[in-house]
């Protein structure tokens, strides 16, 4: 008997812990995402905020038209891309189309890739989208954490965030995309290295207004857009870092600095590459510069690797351990 009531109390405790995880979803999360599995979730729910549009309402490039380097236009000169390399073939996506999308599922020489970038925090990444032999395809939830953009899966109705490449509520909970080595590079330097090289047009060019910055001086601001968390310096929470895995640095201290000798690192600036975030033409934005990082690897040859030009706030937020190295 005494057996039976402690299993009644134990069946009643998870009850009411269900109940409780159930009762913090708003309802309206249920009706829009009725096959997403909430009961698996690694996250505070109420670090999520709406970020404005609908699921879907930033529609992501499913079918990405291109053009070679030597041949594109409407694109100026230091105008960022994201540049993807594997092998000898490259890509590049510019910021100009990204900001209206901020998603792009594509084939990369054979491999399937989902180039992203979310404006609110500056970042830029590229995954494998092959998960366990399963082939996944990406949206734009219109759900942001921490101010970064959470993705979600179509197969599974799962959402992801899209700074890490992490799963954080669905079927696919804690599941990690394989992150590709893109750069952020102006398109001159594109074009000089591979002028056969593709780089994404739009297939309607009159549909939004590309080229444009809708968040005007968003990088100048004190402040990050919906975020509810602190940040406690270096610099301000809307500085620019540079950021490998769990280290990062200020990149006024690089732009000074040059470059920057860690460990194994060569961290490099050089000017040329318009912000995006700045004035309401990207190509018009003030000159921010970009980044190269080379590692050594097994072989004692240095290597390019990615890395994430994010603001601080966005970088301590994901990383609360990470260092946010100062210039002595």
């Amino acid at each position: 008997m005494k057996a039976y009531f402690t299993n009644i109390i134990i069946s009643i405790f998870f009850i009411s812990i269900s109940s409780t995880c159930i009762a913090q979803i708003p309802s309206d999360w249920e009706y829009e995402w009725p096959d997403t599995d909430f009961s698996q979730s690694s996250i505070d729910f109420s670090e999520v905020l709406s970020g404005g549009p609908p699921k879907d309402g930033i529609p992501a490039i499913d079918n990405p038209k291109f053009t070679t380097a030597s041949n594109a236009r409407d694109i100026g000169d230091t105008e960022p891309v994201i540049f993807l390399k594997i092998g000898d073939y490259a890509k590049a996506y510019p910021f100009r189309i990204l900001m209206w999308h901020e998603i792009v599922n594509d084939n990369f020489n054979n491999i399937p890739v989902t180039v992203t970038y979310c404006p609110l925090c500056n970042a830029a990444v590229v995954f494998d989208r092959r998960i366990n032999g399963k082939l996944l395809d990406f949206g734009v939830s219109g759900k942001l954490r921490h101010s970064d953009m959470i993705m979600y899966d179509r197969q599974t109705q799962s959402w992801w965030q899209q700074f890490l490449g992490l799963g954080i509520v669905g079927e696919m909970k804690d599941v990690q995309l394989k992150r590709l080595p893109a750069r952020v590079i102006p398109f001159s330097e594109f074009k000089r290295l591979y002028p056969d090289g593709e780089i994404l047009i739009s297939s309607n060019p009159g549909s939004r207004a590309y080229g444009k910055n809708p968040y005007q001086q968003y990088d100048s601001s004190a402040t990050p857009f919906l975020y509810k968390g602190r940040y406690d310096g270096p610099g301000s929470p809307m500085s620019y870092v540079i950021s490998v895995d769990k280290n990062a640095w200020l990149l006024s201290d690089l732009r000074e600095r040059k470059q920057i000798l860690y460990e194994d690192l060569i961290i490099k600036w050089q000017a040329g590459m318009n912000s995006a975030l700045d004035t309401s033409s990207i190509n018009q934005g003030r000159d921010l510069g970009y980044v190269s990082i080379m590692s050594k690897s097994a072989s004692a040859e240095y290597i390019d690797i990615s890395y994430d030009m994010t603001f601080a706030f966005v970088f301590k937020a994901f990383h609360p351990n990470g260092e946010i190295h100062e210039s002595k």
